[in-house]
C-alpha cells in the first residue's frame, strides 16, 4: 500500500495513475497508516510547488516546480512530469509511455498534426513532452496517419454506428468484466432477451430514420452462443430495421471457437456480414484451461479453417499478452501459430486487471501467477504482425494494466476495423443496444454524452 497526501486533489487521477503504473496497481491510500512509502504533493497559490516521495527507509526524493495550477491543460503535464521524475529516480525505471496517463494517445498525436506540425515534428514533440520511448511515439504517429487516411474516405459526420450486445458466453473467462452470463445457466432467458432487443432495435431505427449506419458491430459476450436459428432471426431483424446501403463494415464476434459451427457460419454468410472475430487469446493449452476457456488450441484452428473455407476474407483474432503464468516463450509460441494461420486483423491486448473480473475479486488466488505484460512481448507481437503484412491502425490504453502498456489493432491494407476506429476516436455517434452497452452521442460542437443500458 502506498500513501498519498495532497493539499489539493485537482490532479488526483493523474497522480494515482502514475503511482499505480510504477507499482503495478498497488493500492493507493489517502492516509499514512499501514503504508510502506508515500507521496506528498503541495500546490501553492503563490505558484511554488513541490512533490516529495518518502521511501521505506525514510529517505526522500523531491522536485520543486512552478506554474499556475488552476490552468489545467498546461499544468497537468508539469505536475505529471514532476511526479514521474521522482518515481523514476526512486525505482530506476523509465516507463514506455513516460508520464502519459490518458487512454487515447492517438488523439494527442492527431491534435499535433492538425496544429500544422510535420509528422517528424509531432513525433519529437510527443516524445519530449511525455518522455515516451521512440517506439511508442512512432506507434502513435503511424496510427494517427492511418486514421487520417481512413477518415478522408468515410462519411462519419452524417452517419452513425451501431453496437448490439449479446450478453451470453459458453463460460466466463478469468479476466472478463463484460456483461456476460453462461449460456447453459441462462438458456431459458435468451428468447425473452431477443424479444426485448428487437423492441430496442425498432425504437432506435425509428429515431434515426433518414440516417444510415457506417458500421454495425455485434459483440458481447459471444454472439455465436446463440443457436443458428436465433442468430438468423437476430440478423434478419437488423437488416429489416436499418438501411444498410453503403455500409462499410458489418462485424459479428464469433469469439469463442467452441461456439462456432458450420450452421452458424452459414447463417452469417447469408447476411451482409463481412468481418468476424475468432479469438483464441492464447494458443497455449495450459493457459486456456487456467483462464476458463473450455476449448482447445486445435478447435481454434478448426474454426478458423472452416471460416476460410466458407469464404470469410476478413477475420480478426484477439490475443492477450501477460496472461497468468505465461512466459515470453509462451507468447512466442502463440504468435508463431497465429502467423501460420495468417488472419487479416490482429488485436493485441495487454492484460488489464478489471475490478469486476475474477482475476481481481479472487486476487489472492492468482497474485503469484500474474506477472503482467512486458514490453518485449508487445515488440514481438508488433514484429509478427509486420511479418504477416499488417500495420497498426488503432490504439488505446486502459486503466489497471500492469506496466502501463497498451492495446493495438493491426490489419492488412484495406482490412482495418472501421468500428474500432470510430469508437476510439469519438468522432461519430455510436448507438449501443442490449444489456450493459454504452451509447455515445457526439454533438456538432464536439460535446460527448454517454448513456448506459442496465447490465441485468
Amino acid at each position: 500500500m502506498i500513501g498519498l497526501i495532497q493539499n489539493n486533489e485537482l490532479y488526483d487521477y493523474d497522480v494515482r495513475t502514475l503511482l499505480q503504473a510504477f507499482f503495478d496497481n498497488e493500492k493507493v491510500a489517502p492516509v499514512l497508516e499501514g503504508t510502506r512509502m508515500h507521496l506528498q504533493i503541495y500546490l501553492s497559490d503563490e505558484g511554488n510547488h513541490r512533490v516529495v516521495f518518502i521511501c521505506p527507509n525514510g529517505s526522500s526524493y523531491k522536485r520543486e516546480f512552478e506554474g499556475d495550477y488552476s490552468n489545467k491543460p498546461e499544468f497537468r503535464n508539469v505536475i505529471k512530469r514532476a511526479v514521474y521524475d521522482v518515481l523514476s529516480e526512486y525505482t530506476g525505471r523509465r516507463l514506455p509511455w513516460g508520464n502519459l496517463t490518458g487512454i487515447r494517445p492517438v488523439k494527442i498525436m492527431t491534435g499535433l498534426l492538425d496544429s500544422g506540425m510535420t509528422p517528424n515534428e509531432a513525433k519529437q514533440h510527443f516524445q519530449n513532452t511525455y518522455d515516451t520511448t521512440e517506439q511508442k511515439a512512432e506507434l502513435s504517429l503511424k496510427v494517427a496517419l492511418k486514421e487520417r487516411e481512413i477518415f478522408e474516405n468515410l462519411d462519419y459526420e452524417n452517419r452513425y454506428s451501431l453496437y448490439i450486445g449479446i450478453p451470453f458466453c459458453p463460460s466466463t473467462c478469468l479476466y472478463c468484466s463484460f456483461t456476460s452470463y453462461p449460456i447453459a445457466s441462462y438458456k431459458g432467458m435468451v428468447e425473452d432477451y431477443l424479444k426485448a432487443l428487437k423492441k430496442e432495435m425498432e425504437y432506435v431505427a425509428a429515431s434515426m430514420k433518414g440516417r444510415r449506419p457506417n458500421s454495425i458491430y455485434i459483440g458481447g459476450g459471444t454472439p455465436t452462443s446463440l443457436s443458428a436459428e436465433q442468430l438468423k432471426r437476430l440478423l434478419s431483424w437488423v437488416c429489416g430495421c436499418f438501411d444498410l446501403s453503403g455500409i462499410s463494415e458489418f462485424t459479428v464476434e464469433a469469439g469463442r471457437p467452441d461456439s462456432i459451427t458450420k450452421d452458424k457460419l452459414k447463417v452469417l454468410c447469408d447476411f451482409p456480414v463481412n468481418r468476424i472475430s475468432i479469438n483464441p487469446q492464447t494458443m497455449n493449452q495450459k493457459t486456456l484451461k487456467l483462464i476458463g476457456r473450455a476449448h482447445t488450441v486445435e478447435q481454434t484452428r478448426q474454426a478458423y479453417e472452416m471460416a476460410r473455407e466458407m469464404g470469410f476474407d476478413n477475420i480478426n483474432m484477439d490475443l492477450i499478452m501477460g496472461l497468468p503464468d505465461e512466459t515470453f516463450e509462451d507468447v512466442q509460441n502463440t504468435l508463431q501459430q497465429v502467423k501460420e494461420l495468417e488472419p487479416d486483423n490482429l488485436t493485441v491486448h495487454s492484460l488489464a486487471i478489471k475490478r469486476a473480473s475474477r482475476l481481481n475479486t479472487s486476487r489472492e488466488e492468482y497474485e503469484n501467477t500474474v506477472k503482467g505484460c512486458t514490453d518485449d512481448m508487445l515488440v514481438e507481437a508488433d514484429k509478427t504482425a509486420k511479418e504477416i503484412g499488417m500495420e497498426p491502425y488503432y490504439l488505446y490504453r486502459q486503466k489497471n494494466i500492469p506496466g502501463n502498456f497498451e492495446n493495438v489493432g493491426y490489419a492488412k491494407p484495406g482490412k482495418e476495423g472501421i468500428y474500432n476506429i470510430l469508437i476510439m476516436e469519438e468522432k461519430q455517434t455510436i448507438l449501443a443496444l442490449g444489456a450493459g452497452s454504452i451509447s455515445k452521442r457526439v454533438y456538432p460542437d464536439g460535446t460527448i454524452k454517454r448513456c448506459e443500458n442496465v447490465k441485468e
